[in-house]
């Protein structure tokens, strides 16, 4: 395993590290809750991005651990790699404040996340031509193949437009790489009991972002089968947030009485106001596809990209 060992420099906002591995960065701080994002600027080539993790207790260094796991099992152009990590034992300032530190470096991408960008587009009442839409799908779609195919598959959990990242490339598609696997983890689980299923509940509560996260993964049954497909809900969200600039069942939170839960659960699906020209109905009828609220009837990943590739081709024409 390698590390990241503080060179013991400190200047204004900035520090300098060294990794294990001989990689010489500098970085300018930007707090961000419990994580405290770098920027990095290495000696020859180019600029890094890191996490730091402020870790209280054994629970979150064990999720940190598994993070870490799980970010170095997957190799492929559109999962954002990890290239370096440690974790630092430090002494707590007082009781109840952290007692680890951990680091992981990415390799930064400077056009930020689709979250992003398309806050940005909707501000101005832009949006995406209906093929840019799908070649930016159809990336992540293939980066959740590879995990979705891993043996054992593995399911990201919390897909969404904050944890996809785009670099903008002249006469090129934007690149979108999928990022954070720290809610990760083994697809397919049983569940055979009440316990069990408020267990499952629970941890999606915390590990998975509301307005994109699986029906049965809100109102889990005592007795049936999770896999993969929690992912195909997410990523008929995400279509819908590239398309629209907002999650398909936020709608609801403006409404009186109004229950995110209950307009998932039941699939209550409505369309906004649109570009002019509007997106053809054969989106609505792919992220429709994907909104199945009965995870049996979603399709797999590999039916996914056959339909998104059909799509790109005609609408390319």
């Amino acid at each position: 395993m390698s590390g990241l060992d503080p060179y013991l420099t400190e200047f204004g906002g900035a520090m300098s590290y060294l990794t294990d591995s001989g990689l010489p960065v500098f970085c300018s701080i930007d707090t961000f809750w419990l994580f405290l994002i770098y920027l990095f600027f290495t000696s020859d080539d180019g600029t890094y991005a890191m996490k730091k993790i402020l870790i209280q207790n054994s629970e979150q260094l064990q999720l940190v651990r598994d993070e870490i796991r799980v970010s170095s099992l997957f190799s492929h152009p559109n999962l954002l790699p990890l290239l370096d990590h440690a974790i630092i034992a430090v002494k707590a300032a007082q009781e109840g404040t952290w007692n680890h530190e951990a680091y992981l470096l990415f390799p930064v991408h400077l056009d930020g996340t689709l979250l992003d960008n398309y806050t940005v587009m909707k501000a101005k009442k832009e949006f995406f031509s209906t093929v840019v839409v799908l070649q930016i799908f159809q990336q992540l779609c293939s980066g959740l193949k590879h995990m979705h195919n891993f043996e054992p598959p593995y399911a990201h959990n919390d897909v969404k437009p904050g944890n996809v990242l785009i670099t903008h490339r002249k006469g090129l598609p934007p690149l979108a790489i999928l990022m954070d696997f720290g809610s990760a983890r083994p697809a397919r689980k049983e569940i055979n009991s009440r316990s069990e299923a408020l267990q499952l509940q629970e941890w999606a509560a915390e590990h998975c972002s509301a307005p994109f996260r699986a029906p049965e993964l809100w109102d889990c049954p005592s007795h049936t089968y999770i896999d993969e497909r929690t992912d195909i809900w997410s990523l008929g969200c995400t279509l819908y947030a590239i398309m629209y600039g907002v999650s398909p069942f936020e709608y609801v939170l403006g409404e009186s009485g109004g229950s995110l839960q209950l307009a998932i659960v039941n699939g209550q699906l409505k369309w906004p106001t649109g570009p002019n020209p509007p997106y053809p109905e054969a989106l609505h009828q792919f992220v429709t596809w994907m909104l199945q609220p009965q995870a049996a009837v979603r399709p797999l990943i590999d039916d996914i990209i056959i339909h998104v590739d059909k799509l790109i081709s005609k609408f390319s024409t």
